[in-house]
């Protein structure tokens, strides 16, 4: 059934644009500005597409910008979808599949997050190395086809070393410092207690968001390379002083944009692609 799902929302895609991305990036709250440039653009709707669920996340535009940059045949999401928002695992990560079967093989997922790692500061850019699940939850739950992956897919490297180095060797050249560390997926939509970042900061945390697991997740057992890269937009809940606020995302999102940009532009640019060399 996700099967025929998938490959009827791919047929939809392919006969609305002429864009044939190899690779994908999805861009998160306040930092949807790099598909601006694209060329060659074609604009396609998610609420147009056939089986996506629908969002209305503030600072989302809920749409797939596909178009070139450097040459490059890439599509970018310009907002995605959360498990707050009442929607199955299997539901938010359905654009994982759709992309795959599109011919995406490299996926760039980015983020706003809580920061809780006390070196990290609001604006501060981080390479994600590795992840935890706190949701008690799975997009691959329920029965498997073996057409997309495996039953139990290995977890070892969900972040793909080379395209990691990449994010590193590109940070330096343009001078934008990179941190590191591992991200914990939230479920929110409520903001962590200050006794749930401590624990979280025990059990080896740096930042902490309400998105991104699911869908590496599922990008990882379809067998696609990940690239994470998160913007730390707020410090977590004990760490900062003053209460959260999306407004207070956003505006760290935006003017982190600018920087953030150059940084994937650059990335972008030098990741490889279908019959090219790996990095």
């Amino acid at each position: 059934m996700l099967y025929d799902e998938v490959m009827n929302a791919v047929h939809h895609i392919q006969a609305c644009v002429a864009c044939r991305p190899q690779i994908a990036v999805i861009l998160g709250s306040g930092l949807g500005s790099i598909a601006d440039r694209l060329e060659n653009r074609e604009l396609l709707r998610y609420a147009d597409i056939p089986g996506f669920p629908k969002s209305d996340v503030s600072g989302h535009a809920a749409r797939f910008v596909f178009g070139t940059l450097n040459g490059r045949p890439i599509v970018a999401m310009q907002g995605r979808f959360h498990y707050y928002e009442g929607l199955s695992m299997r539901q938010l990560s359905f654009p994982i599949y759709v992309l795959k079967q599109l011919g995406v093989e490299e996926i760039v997922v980015t983020n706003a997050c809580g920061g809780i790692n006390p070196d990290f500061n609001p604006g501060d850019l981080m390479l994600i190395t590795d992840h935890i699940n706190f949701a008690g939850n799975n997009p691959l739950i329920g029965a498997n086809d073996e057409r997309f992956g495996p039953r139990f897919p290995d977890m070892t490297e969900v972040y793909d070393h080379a395209l990691n180095d990449l994010a590193r060797r590109v940070a330096a050249s343009l001078s934008i410092p990179l941190r590191e560390g591992v991200y914990a997926f939230f479920t929110g939509p409520c903001y962590e207690t200050a006794a749930e970042i401590r624990a979280y900061h025990i059990l080896g945390a740096d930042a902490i968001g309400m998105s991104t697991v699911p869908e590496t997740t599922v990008a990882n057992y379809l067998g696609m390379r990940v690239l994470g890269i998160a913007c730390i937009t707020n410090m977590a809940t004990g760490i900062a002083r003053t209460p959260h606020s999306h407004e207070e995302v956003l505006a760290i999102a935006n003017a982190s944009s600018k920087r953030f940009c150059r940084l994937l532009e650059q990335v972008l640019s030098e990741m490889p692609v279908k019959g090219g060399e790996h990095v």
